[in-house]
C-alpha cells in the first residue's frame, strides 16, 4: 500500500464497516470527513479526536498538541486536555525527549489545555519519532458542529492560508532542498508561521453566528478538506481558484520542489461553511484572522473553476520523502 493515510474508500471498507455502536451516549460516531467523536455524559458533551504526527521531523510536540485540538475545535467544542504517546528509535537522545516534552507543554498553554498524562517508549517498531496525542474538549450539547452538516447554497470559507503546516515543515525539514529557492527571511518567515497552527481561536469566533460544518485541513489539504467534508454532507462544492489564499513563500517552495499548495497540509488553516459568508468573513477579519470566501456549497460534485476535483489521495509532503 502507498504512503499515507488510508483512501476513503479504503478508510470506509476496511475500518468503518467493520464498526458496530452498541452504546447509546455516542451521539457522533466515526465517519467519513468527520474526525471527532462525541459522547452524551450528562449537561454538557464530551468530545474526543486522535491524531499522530508522521510526515514531520521538527516541532513534533508542537504539531500535535494543535492538530489535535483543531479538531475539536472544528466541532466548536473547547479543548481541555490532552494525552500523549511518544514512540522512539533505539539511539534517541534525551535531549530530543526534553525538546519535545518541553513543545508540547508551551503548546498546551498556548491552547489552554493541560497535558492529562501518555505514554513514552524507545522502541524498533519505528525507524523515526512518532507523536500521537488525544483530545478530550467539552461542548453545549446545542452548539455541537459537524463536517457533516454542510448544506446546499452555503458559503464555504477558508480562514489564513493553504498549505499553511506544509510551509513550516519544508522550513524545517527540507531546507537544503529550498536553498536559492527562499533567502534567510523566507526561511524565518516560514518558521515563524507556527504560530498560526491553532484553529481554537477561530473556532470560538465563528460560533457567534450561524455555521453548518467546520473542518479543519489536514492531510491532503484544501481540496481534501473540502472533498471531505462535502462527502460527509452529501452536497458538493464549486470552488474558485483565484479566491483561495496562498502565502508567496509557499507558491514558491511548491512550484520549486513540484508539489500543490492545495493538497499539501494546512493544519491551522480551517475551512466554515455558514449561510452568512460575507458576515462571518467580516467577523473573523475584524477578530485579526484572515478569512477568504472560496467557494459555494452546491448539489453534488466537487469542482474547482468547473474542473472535477479527485477524492483525496496521499498529502503531497509525503511524495518528498
Amino acid at each position: 500500500m502507498r504512503l499515507g493515510k488510508l483512501t476513503n474508500e479504503q478508510l470506509k471498507r476496511l475500518v468503518l464497516d467493520q464498526l458496530i455502536g452498541v452504546r447509546p451516549e455516542i451521539v457522533l460516531r466515526p465517519d467519513v470527513g468527520v474526525d471527532c467523536a462525541a459522547v452524551d455524559l450528562g449537561e454538557d458533551l464530551c468530545v474526543l479526536s486522535t491524531d499522530p504526527i508522521t510526515a514531520a521531523g521538527e516541532n513534533l510536540g508542537t504539531l500535535a498538541v494543535h492538530v489535535c485540538c483543531n479538531d475539536a475545535a472544528a466541532c466548536g467544542a473547547e479543548p481541555i486536555g490532552l494525552l500523549t504517546t511518544l514512540l522512539l528509535p533505539p539511539g534517541t537522545d534525551e535531549a530530543f525527549i526534553e525538546k519535545t516534552a518541553r513543545e508540547v507543554s508551551e503548546a498546551a498553554v498556548a491552547a489552554s489545555v493541560d497535558v492529562l498524562g501518555g505514554h513514552t517508549e524507545v522502541t524498533d517498531a519505528v525507524n523515526r519519532p512518532v507523536i500521537s496525542a488525544t483530545v478530550i474538549a467539552r461542548s453545549p450539547r446545542h452548539k455541537l458542529v459537524s463536517a457533516a452538516g454542510m448544506k446546499c447554497g452555503d458559503d464555504i470559507l477558508l480562514t489564513k492560508w493553504a498549505g499553511l503546516e506544509g510551509t513550516v515543515i519544508l522550513a524545517e525539514d527540507f531546507a537544503e532542498k529550498l536553498q536559492g529557492v527562499w533567502d534567510r527571511e523566507d526561511f524565518l518567515f516560514a518558521r515563524g508561521m507556527k504560530k498560526y497552527l491553532s484553529v481554537v481561536k477561530e473556532s470560538e469566533v465563528a460560533m457567534r453566528l450561524p455555521v453548518s460544518a467546520m473542518h479543519d485541513v489536514t492531510e491532503g489539504g484544501v481540496l481534501g478538506a473540502v472533498w471531505e467534508m462535502a462527502e460527509a454532507s452529501g452536497c458538493g462544492a464549486a470552488l474558485e481558484l483565484e479566491k483561495i489564499p496562498v502565502l508567496d513563500v509557499t507558491e514558491r517552495a511548491c512550484r520549486a520542489l513540484g508539489i500543490d499548495p492545495l493538497r499539501l497540509i494546512s493544519s491551522g488553516a480551517m475551512l466554515i461553511a455558514t449561510p452568512c459568508g460575507e458576515k462571518m468573513q467580516e467577523l473573523l477579519c475584524a477578530s485579526g484572522i484572515a478569512a477568504e470566501i472560496i467557494g459555494k456549497a452546491v448539489k453534488a460534485g466537487v469542482t474547482l473553476d468547473g474542473e472535477p476535483v479527485e477524492a483525496p489521495e496521499a498529502d503531497e509532503l509525503l511524495r518528498l520523502f
